[in-house]
């Protein structure tokens, strides 16, 4: 009989004692069930005890998270909170050194839990450790300088428990003095600081900047960009992930007149450089918390453009209308011509002309398109930037389409139009940052102006893509759907410079998104449904069995190797092959490259399978760590791998080619009972896969097939029809 649900079983711990296996019972009060507890160790004032989960988090049991408490759970008996609080706040108040610094890391460790956390609040805590910060610390300065290690250890875990504590979100973060916050700042003002506490006083920076628009101010008094910006040229990379969420937060609570000044001071101090260099091509790979910041200062970066995209065109603005004259100008090489030359009518109608041949909707008055928004005066900011910046694409595009039929010429007004609002759209220019996404674009962190180069370089494709579609007039929004599809496929890429990406859409032509579509609509015709899907499930085992018969076999028919040595290059060669009962791997030295199989009996090595603990490659193969020439070599790195087995030692190879890199890599994976996850391999299975499902389907063709099975029919009324054919 199955135990009740309520009951738990459960080991306990108490130190100097021997753990209790015990059974508790969810419907008893905590109070309770810790008094049994206690009585069982024969210990007093149950009420001063409390039990918490015994593993690094330490959190306590209260009736709230009970029942997460499963089967087989480890608990610990302990002081309460409230206990354990009391004693905390009477330890770090201790006038030993030794014993303020160990009561100030228990108090970081316990400020994790919440229960514990609201305990310590409620003695008034938090303005214990803002008082140590502001000048308690200032009563070891003295001993700085003498005790160094231990005084940044100090402030460490003072400041590390305080935003423990903070993040509960009990206490408001705008109780806090401008001595606090002046403390704080000089922390990140100083050059030289101890890491952990340049850490938490960023830490503490942000959430202050983020949590009070009274404190932002405040800060912003405090810490400029010039002292931030030393953070991000150092090589750790929480300190510089830390240093760009304060930057964003003080960008994302600036009053809107100030984030353009914001904006210029960034850019004087040269943050995006810096940031590229420093952060995104450093040799550290970049985590999912400094992905999520760059993604941040990516979008606050391009909402800046938001104020000009939602800026509608005066038409009676002389200054507005002379930015479209200059576009006149640059395109057909003309001057403005004075008052007196010819009639008013004549310029009017050489206007509209070239208005015309610059694809405006409105020919008569071209300011008018610039009425809508989005994209409203943002459009007109690329064209000018396309025409002044690159002038010769800007110029051909013109003059390529001002000579062709009036049906099949690509209007650059109107498509730049749309673009920048179809940029804006893909980009989310004016959206608020989400707090879970990371997707930042390296290649936005190469140029100051990105999005007008971004734009330059797409506008380019529209008129490409145009010519390819041989597109009409009337089909200028299929165009503008292609061209989308190529944006952000190249996107997904993540290309890691303008020119990166510019070349990624030369590889998605139209001709491309075709073959592109035809193949993902194949795909998912007919195959979608639930019984289909319930197919290839169950033959998907069946292909990767043939898929590794036939990696096997290949290991078995074997492969010449070229040595290659470290310093020189020979053509020297070797075989390996697998035995036909995949026992053992047979290898040994040649003279020349053989023609055809070479016999198991003239490999003179062999190396049982049982022997080989892990199949290694790329860089982390031992042949690929050796210095000189060969280790700088991409292609070898891509080809090598290797065998550990016993004794540490390594079969070292470096396949011909990628095709039988993945053969060797896959069948020996397949020899350790391990996944076969080579791209030769994905590629197979799909092929195998898809060819299999379309042959089992060929007798449905036509027929469509029900999402449910059909009824199982009900039982006959007799079974008379039943006969022995016997």
């Amino acid at each position: 009989m199955p135990p009740p649900a309520d009951i738990v079983k459960v080991a306990i711990e108490w130190p100097k004692a021997f753990p209790k296996l015990m059974e508790i019972d969810q419907k008893k009060p905590l109070s309770a069930i810790i008094k049994e507890v206690c009585e069982g160790w024969s210990l007093g004032n149950h009420e001063n005890f409390a039990l918490q989960i015994a593993d690094a988090t330490n959190f306590y049991i209260t009736e709230k998270n009970r029942n997460d408490i499963k089967n087989g759970s480890i608990l610990r008996l302990t002081t309460s909170p409230y206990q354990t609080a009391i004693q905390l706040h009477e330890r770090i108040q201790s006038s030993s050194m030794d014993a303020k610094l160990e009561a100030l890391k228990d108090l970081a460790n316990a400020s994790r839990d919440i229960t514990f956390a609201q305990e310590f609040i409620n003695l008034d805590g938090i303005s214990l450790l803002t008082q140590m910060v502001e000048s308690g610390t200032e009563r070891y300065q003295k001993l700085q300088k003498i005790m160094k290690p231990c005084f940044g250890d100090l402030l460490s875990f003072t400041l590390t428990a305080f935003v423990e504590l903070m993040d509960h979100g009990i206490v408001s973060w705008d109780t806090f003095s401008v001595a606090f916050i002046k403390k704080i700042a000089s922390y990140v003002n100083k050059s030289a600081m101890d890491t952990a506490v340049l850490q938490r006083s960023l830490a503490i920076l942000e959430s202050m900047v983020l949590n009070s628009q009274d404190l932002y101010h405040k800060v912003a008094q405090e810490i400029t960009i010039g002292q931030l910006i030393p953070h991000l040229q150092g090589t750790d990379q929480d300190i510089q992930t830390y240093t760009i969420a304060v930057i964003n937060a003080l960008f994302l609570k600036a009053p809107e007149e100030k984030r353009q000044e914001m904006a210029h001071i960034l850019a004087q101090k040269q943050l995006r450089s810096i940031i590229l260099s420093n952060v995104i091509r450093s040799p550290t790979p970049i985590n999912d918390e400094m992905a999520h910041q760059l993604y941040v200062l990516q979008v606050l970066t391009f909402n800046l453009l938001e104020d000009r995209m939602m800026t509608k065109m005066d038409p009676q603005d002389q200054a507005q209308r002379d930015i479209i004259f200059e576009l006149r100008r640059i395109a057909f090489d003309v001057e403005c011509e004075p008052n007196n030359s010819g009639s008013i009518e004549k310029r009017k109608s050489m206007y509209t002309r070239d208005y015309k041949k610059l694809g405006f909707i409105n020919h008569v008055n071209p300011a008018v398109d610039f009425t809508q928004i989005p994209p409203g005066m943002l459009a007109l900011d690329n064209m000018l930037y396309f025409a002044k910046h690159h002038q010769d694409a800007y110029i051909r595009i013109v003059l390529e389409n001002s000579s062709r039929e009036d049906k099949h010429e690509c209007p650059f007004g109107r498509s730049s139009i749309e673009l920048t609002k179809m940029l804006c759209e893909i980009l989310k220019v004016g959206e608020l940052p989400s707090e879970n996404c990371h997707d930042f674009h390296p290649m936005f962190f190469t140029h100051d102006r990105s999005f007008e180069e971004f734009f330059c370089i797409c506008i380019q494709l529209l008129n490409k893509t145009w010519k390819e579609m041989r597109a009409t007039s009337e089909d200028f929004n299929k165009v503008m759907q292609v061209v989308k599809e190529q944006i952000m496929r190249a996107l997904t890429l993540k290309p890691n410079s303008l020119d990166q990406f510019k070349s990624r859409l030369q590889n998605l032509s139209y001709t491309e998104i075709l073959k592109i579509r035809q193949s993902e609509r194949m795909n998912q015709e007919d195959f979608q449904s639930r019984p289909i899907l319930e197919l290839r499930e169950k033959i998907q085992p069946e292909i990767m069995e043939l898929i590794k018969q036939q990696r096997l076999n290949r290991l078995c028919e074997g492969t010449c190797f070229r040595k290659i040595s470290s310093r020189r290059r020979q053509d020297k060669f070797w075989y390996c092959r697998l035995s036909p009962n995949h026992k053992v791997l047979h290898y040994g030295d040649l003279e020349e490259s053989p023609q055809g199989e070479v016999p198991h009996d003239s490999l003179q090595d062999k190396l049982p399978v049982a022997d080989i603990k892990a199949v290694i490659t790329g860089k982390d193969c031992p042949h690929m760590k050796e210095k000189g020439a060969l280790k700088q070599n991409k292609e070898v790195l891509e080809l090598a791998f290797s065998v550990l087995y016993e004794s540490d030692e390594y079969l070292n190879f470096i396949a011909p080619d990628k095709h039988e890199y993945c053969v060797w890599t896959d069948g020996l994976n397949a020899l350790l009972g391990k996944e076969m996850t080579s791209d030769y391999t994905k590629s197979d299975m799909d092929t195998l896969l898809s060819m299999e499902m379309k042959l089992r389907l060929l007798d449905l063709e036509n027929i469509q097939i029900p999402e449910a099975p059909p009824p199982i029919p009900k039982e006959p009324s007799n079974y008379d029809f039943v006969y022995d054919c016997n």
